[in-house]
C-alpha cells in the first residue's frame, strides 16, 4: 500500500481500537449482576428467585476474546507504525512537518482573506446615540440623538493582499508535493482485513482465525 492508504489504514485501527476500549471499560460489559429475590425468608415453602442484570453489550460474553482482538489490533498498529515510519525516512520531504505547517500557512490565510474582505462602510443609527445637556437647573441630563458610525480598515491592504497571494502559492505548491509522495511511497505492510469492514465482522473472522 501507499503511504496515503497506510494513513487511512491507521485510521482505522484507531477506531476499531476505540471501539472495544469504549466495551470493555464499562463495568456492566465485564461483569455479571446477578440478583436473588429471597422470598424463602419471609414466606415459607416459597422459592427465591434469580435474575441477571442484561449485558450492555452483545459481546458480553466474548469479552476475553476482545482483549485478545484489542491486542491484536494494537499489534497491527505498532507494525503499521514502524513501516510508516521507514518509508517516511525514505522521503525528500518531511511530511509531518510541512503537513502541520501548511495547516498553520492555511489558518493564516483565512485570517488574512477575513482582513481582506473588509470594506469601509457608513451607518446612521437614527435615535440610538444618548448626548448630554444641562437644564434650566444647572442639571445634567441626557437626550437622543441619531449616532454617525464610520467604519475603515486600520491597515495595509495591499500588503495584505500580498500575503495572502504568497501563503496561496506556497500552500499550494506544499499540498502538491505532499499528494505526490503520499500516492508514490510504498509502505510495506499487507492489511490483515478490509478497511471498510465493520467491527462485527473483523471480530468474527479473527475468531475463526484464532
Amino acid at each position: 500500500m501507499n503511504l496515503k492508504e497506510a494513513f487511512r489504514f491507521q485510521n482505522k485501527l484507531s477506531s476499531l481500537m476505540e471501539e472495544v476500549e469504549n466495551i470493555i471499560r464499562i463495568p456492566a460489559n465485564i461483569t455479571k449482576v446477578q440478583s436473588t429475590l429471597q422470598c424463602s425468608k419471609v414466606v415459607k415453602g416459597t422459592q427465591d428467585i434469580v435474575s441477571y442484570a442484561v449485558p450492555a453489550t452483545d459481546y458480553a460474553e466474548q469479552i476475553t476474546e476482545l482483549t485478545s482482538f484489542l491486542m491484536f489490533l494494537l499489534g497491527e498498529k505498532e507494525k503499521l507504525y514502524s513501516e510508516v515510519q521507514k518509508t517516511k525516512a525514505t522521503l525528500d520531504i518531511d511530511i509531518d512537518s510541512e503537513t502541520a505547517m501548511n495547516a498553520k500557512r492555511q489558518e493564516i490565510a483565512s485570517y488574512f482573506k477575513s482582513m481582506n474582505d473588509i470594506r469601509s462602510s457608513e451607518k446612521l443609527l437614527v435615535g440610538e446615540g444618548v448626548g448630554y445637556t444641562f437644564n434650566t437647573d444647572g442639571n445634567q441630563v441626557p437626550f437622543k440623538c441619531d449616532l454617525k458610525k464610520v467604519t475603515t480598515i486600520n491597515f495595509d491592504r495591499n500588503k495584505i493582499r500580498a500575503y495572502l497571494e504568497k501563503l496561496h502559492k506556497i500552500s499550494d505548491s506544499v499540498s502538491e508535493k505532499l499528494d505526490i509522495a503520499l500516492v508514490t511511497s510504498n509502505v510495506a505492510y499487507e492489511a490483515p482485513f478490509d478497511v471498510n469492514a465493520s467491527l462485527n465482522d473483523i471480530f468474527e473472522n479473527f475468531m475463526q482465525t484464532e
